[in-house]
């Protein structure tokens, strides 16, 4: 749901040499040497098109066997429950997915922070993993959301960024690797993370 062409563009600009294949056929997902799984808007409404259109078994295959890769509620969506419509997630990755909390968002300043989080925010490095190389430690990446991840096993996270206290904006375990961020959307660092 929500950014498949400018995912799909991005994809085919870093890999002009792939085939990338925008579909919701549980089949074509099967058969793809790697998934990039993006999603935006509301966790309830994804996960019951995923369910819809029958790709939550594929989805799920796809991310035990697969390179995969999860962007913005395609994060979301591994872990086992959001307090977004109270739906439970694919159950990927121990944890929960919050709604920032209204209380907690001012800045040092004292300044009220807007939620969604949107724009540019700098992303911490928490783990070496080969989508990192060649991205700096801190580079920026573009962010539009209300709810993040709280995994709860920490040796997933891969990145985490500030607004106002540290989340997870990246996780990662065997051959998954998933961000809050939107790469296709993130300039350089972004797509270099999309070319790998």
């Amino acid at each position: 749901m929500g950014n498949l062409r400018s995912v799909s563009k991005a994809l085919e600009h870093v890999a002009p040499e792939a085939r990338v294949l925008v579909t919701s056929d549980p089949d074509a997902v099967k058969q793809a040497q790697r998934v990039v799984f993006p999603g935006q808007g509301a966790m309830p409404d994804c996960m019951r098109e995923m369910k819809a259109r029958g790709l939550h078994q594929a989805v799920v295959e796809a991310a035990h066997s697969k390179p995969f890769l999860g962007i913005c509620i395609g994060m979301q969506m591994l872990f086992e429950h959001s307090e977004e419509g109270n739906v439970a997630g694919l159950g990927l990755f121990p944890g929960r997915v919050l709604r920032f909390p209204h209380e907690a968002m001012v800045n040092s300043a004292g300044e009220k922070l807007k939620v969604p989080h949107m724009g540019w925010n700098e992303v911490y490095q928490a783990q070496p993993h080969p989508l990192w190389a060649g991205i700096a430690d801190g580079a920026r990446f573009y962010f539009v959301h209300s709810y993040y991840c709280e995994p709860a096993a920490p040796d997933c996270i891969a990145g985490t960024t500030n607004y106002p206290f540290a989340f997870t904006s990246a996780v990662a375990r065997d051959n998954i690797f998933a961000v809050q961020f939107h790469p296709e959307k993130s300039a350089t660092a972004g797509l270099t993370l999309l070319s790998k």
